[in-house]
């Protein structure tokens, strides 16, 4: 199997002040393979509340194309760059300190159990409610 931006499908594509995110998204036996672009600023932490800990909870192993962002946990941060391989363990929240560009590697189940609860909120952000 093979993906691009070309012909990866967009799961979820929305303007926020700093600009678009875009997740194109495909399943791949057990695992979501996402392309994904964050603006500069970032910050996931409104997307998961109603999770535990209000965080997600979804492991993720990744490599970041551009940019760089910051991998906040309740006890560390760690921070990953352009050119850095990446896994982030359940409890995290990403934030997108620069113009970021990933591709990311989850388990579907729980990575659909995690967008489900973030699309809500997004939803509930996109129309005023917080």
């Amino acid at each position: 199997m093979r993906g691009s931006t070309a012909d990866l499908p967009i799961a979820g594509q929305f303007e926020t002040p700093l600009g678009t995110v875009t997740l194109r998204e495909a399943e791949w036996g057990d695992m979501t393979v996402g392309l994904e672009r964050f603006p500069a600023g970032t910050d996931t932490e409104p997307l998961f509340k109603g999770l535990p800990d209000d965080r997600c909870q979804c492991e993720h192993w990744g490599y970041v194309i551009k940019g760089c962002l910051r991998i906040r946990y309740a006890d560390h941060e760690e921070v990953v760059n352009a050119g850095d391989a990446y896994y982030m363990s359940p409890g995290h929240l990403p934030i997108y300190d620069q113009d970021t560009e990933v591709v990311e590697f989850s388990p579907k189940g729980g990575y659909q159990a995690t967008m489900e609860v973030a699309a809500r909120n997004i939803g509930a952000m996109l129309n005023g409610h917080d």
